[in-house]
């Protein structure tokens, strides 16, 4: 927990102070791409905002009207990440790059600027917090990549879009997602104000910022979709719940397995119920010892599993 707040932080100062950046580059060129990029980095500040309050509140300790503790708080500030992306840095990209090509807009790129008596190229401001942005975008992908790649080897997932419909850890995913178009679109930022830079046409510069745009909504659809399905109560996915499910039906002394349910409750944190018949011959003792090793055993199976409940049938 003490990582990933350190990780978000660094992410929440760096981000602001990249917007700002940006923000000087559109001021000095007009550039569109690069007002898509400030709103981008405005919403990404924004967004760390919300996973440190997630993974603040989700570590609250389970009391009286949350019995089963905080943890979907990290689903839901996750969700209202995506809904960021979408309204704010999506939309308002999107918008303004389609204006800048369907009614032109000021440019500047090719414009020299006097600032405290020395003469420069603005559009080299914009190349150097471009790609000053992916530098420390692509150390920022790099670990969340390990983030998922340790939960790919520990499931056994054999992809990345397997990973992505199937983790709990949505502050992992979150930041995965974000540093994902981050660096996609500093790379398109950049593409379009060198091309308008070059050719002397605004036209490349606007659609970056239409495609930044699109991307960063794109993205956000996603995003909301995998923290739906942790908000409305997700199972584990079945071949691993299968295994769970194999571990109490072959137990000694189970009859039958009448009911076996799994939710996460927080990110990584899974609730098990049965409903288990027992061979009649055994006595209360003997069930209850049962039952209390099948526990521990799920338990020990799966570092997921925080509560199991199960209930004998007769």
């Amino acid at each position: 927990m003490a990582s990933s707040t350190s990780v978000v932080l660094a992410a929440l100062f760096a981000n602001g102070a990249i917007a700002v950046l940006k923000f000087g580059g559109f001021l000095l060129t007009g550039s569109p791409a690069m007002l898509s990029e400030t709103y981008h980095s405005i919403s990404d500040t924004g967004n760390q905002v919300f996973l440190l309050i997630g993974i603040k509140y989700g570590a609250q300790e389970a009391n009286r009207s949350h019995p089963f503790g905080h943890g979907k708080a990290q689903f839901f500030y996750s969700f209202l990440v995506s809904v960021m992306l979408f309204g704010i840095a999506g939309w308002e990209s999107a918008k303004h790059g389609y204006d800048a090509l369907t009614h032109g807009g000021v440019h500047r790129a090719n414009e020299p600027v006097t600032l405290l008596g020395a003469t420069f190229d603005p559009v080299y401001v914009n190349y150097a917090v471009l790609l000053g942005a992916i530098a420390f975008e692509t150390y920022a992908f790099r670990k969340a990549y390990q983030g998922i790649s340790r939960q790919m080897h520990e499931h056994g997932w054999e992809s990345l879009r397997e990973a992505f419909s199937k983790t709990s850890d949505v502050t992992t995913l979150t930041a995965l997602t974000e540093d994902t178009i981050a660096l996609a679109g500093a790379g398109i930022a950049l593409f379009g104000v060198y091309l308008t830079r070059t050719t002397g046409n605004p036209m490349y510069d606007a659609g970056a910022a239409l495609v930044i745009g699109l991307l960063l909504m794109g993205f956000a659809v996603a995003l909301a979709l995998e923290n739906k399905r942790l908000l409305l109560g997700e199972s584990l996915p079945e071949p691993a719940e299968d295994e769970l499910r194999r571990i109490v039906a072959d137990w000694d002394g189970v009859t039958d397995l009448v009911d076996f349910r799994t939710v996460y409750f927080g990110a990584e944190e899974l609730l098990i119920t049965a409903d288990v018949a027992f061979d009649p011959d055994l006595d209360t003792d003997e069930i209850d010892e049962r039952i209390s090793a099948i526990e521990r055993t799920l338990i020990d199976h799966d570092d997921q599993v925080q509560k199991v409940y199960i209930e004998p049938e007769t």
